[in-house]
């Protein structure tokens, strides 16, 4: 019998530790546990973007390649939808890229900008994957911690989570070249203030930093927040590249479908390396995409969203009200941060291996998952290994899901009454 053949692989990806998504959306199948760890819908899309999806595949122009930089329907569709939100027109030619998702979009930037060595600022918690998009394009991730300013022993709005502005600027060197802002933020919910965005750009502004704004659930805010787009400010539009993501805005996360917005000088980069990563995007989904952009208004859908999805952040905080675990109340986005300190959890309980080198949260999720039936995912995973104590007693739970399994995450959840002290 032969020996296996063993080929060192490239330390670009050798230094990858086993991500959360693999621990636990496994688990939860395995316990028949619900699910409210992924954000992944588990309701259909609009019945208007799934027949626009149906129609396009019968279509064999939708079947073929497509423009790298995106279908002309959807960039027109982008165009048209965000010129007013941007308040400007934007050329849907030169100003809008459509991507793989968004995270390939934030990867082909980072392609498109980082030098060896060139740093990127990351406001933690962030999305994970903003790591690997960062280190595998040869960039260093350079990390500031937004810290809840409130009690978080006491349920608290999203908004008193801040980041000290004097902090951030302590973080740039001559080598930092990109800023990376999220909001709506997963998984805090804050929605950043003007005040707050200001601040931040004139950051980018003193120190020439090209400025990324992840805003994948700009559609997701709740009353009486309003999502202020960073490109809108005085001299910002000029050095910021705007994410966005179908599959947030239409419940398509399987679909893969994000764009790029910004002046044609920045967007123009990240479209030569996304050319050259996937070279086009699935081409009926762009025009499903596209059909939902078009019709999104005159139905009245983003409204109606919003109002389902503060429907159903509420029925979720009202069973943590009623079991005392103080929450960030988001401001945006599906995600529900909760302070899990009161839960005692068995000193005795056997815990995989694998979870001793992680830190607490890990070991909490994992016990609620396996004993309580319901999955939340641990939020240390959006820290840096220093700044991971600030999570390791919250649990990340998300409600983009139906009012269904909403309740049957509630039923089980009241069993944690008699762990709590």
């Amino acid at each position: 019998m032969t020996s296996p053949v063993v080929i060192p692989r490239a330390e670009r990806v050798a230094h990858f530790e086993q991500d959360v998504w693999s621990i636990f959306t496994p688990l939860a199948l395995e316990c028949q546990a619900v699910n409210l760890g992924q954000g992944f819908m588990n309701f259909p899309p609009p019945d208007f973007v799934i027949e626009a999806a149906r129609d396009a595949v019968t279509r064999n122009d939708c079947n073929q390649y497509s423009h790298p930089k995106g279908r002309p329907r959807l960039r027109n569709a982008l165009a048209k939808s965000y010129s007013p939100l941007f308040n400007r027109t934007l050329d849907p030619e030169t100003e809008v890229v459509v991507t793989a998702g968004a995270n390939e979009g934030i990867f082909s930037i980072f392609a498109g900008y980082l030098d060896q060595g060139s740093e990127v600022i990351l406001m933690e918690p962030f999305f994970d994957q903003y790591i690997s998009n960062i280190t595998m394009n040869g960039g260093v991730p350079v990390y500031c911690p937004i810290r809840p300013a409130g009690d978080s022993s006491k349920d608290m709005p999203a908004s008193e989570w801040k980041i000290d502005i004097k902090e951030l600027e302590s973080k740039i060197t001559p080598r930092s070249k990109i800023i990376v802002l999220n909001t709506p933020h997963n998984p805090i919910g804050k929605v950043f203030s003007r005040e707050e965005l200001e601040e931040i750009g004139a950051l980018a502004i003193k120190h020439n930093l090209l400025i990324i704004s992840d805003e994948v659930y700009d559609r997701l805010y709740f009353d009486p927040m309003k999502h202020q787009r960073i490109a809108t400010l005085d001299g910002l539009w000029e050095r910021t590249i705007t994410v966005g993501s179908g599959g947030k805005t239409f419940g398509t996360t399987g679909w893969r479908i994000g764009w790029l917005i910004g002046p044609k000088a920045l967007v123009e980069p990240a479209l030569a390396a996304h050319t050259r990563i996937v070279f086009c995007v699935n081409s009926p989904l762009q025009e499903a995409i596209a059909v939902g952009f078009e019709q999104a208004d005159e139905r009245g859908f983003f409204g109606s969203q919003i109002k389902a999805y503060e429907h159903k952040r509420e029925k979720l905080l009202n069973v943590f009200r009623e079991l005392g675990l103080s929450c960030t109340i988001p401001e945006g986005s599906y995600f529900i941060l909760v302070n899990t300190d009161k839960i005692q959890v068995p000193e005795d309980y056997k815990f995989p291996d694998l979870l001793w080198n992680r830190p607490k949260d890990f070991r909490t999720c994992y016990w609620l998952t396996k004993e309580i039936g319901v999955c939340a995912i641990p939020p240390t995973e959006f820290y840096s290994k220093p700044n991971q104590v600030l999570a390791e007693n919250f649990a990340r739970f998300a409600f983009c899901k139906t009012d269904e399994t909403l309740d049957a995450a509630a039923e089980r959840l009241l069993k944690l009454k008699a762990y709590i002290k």
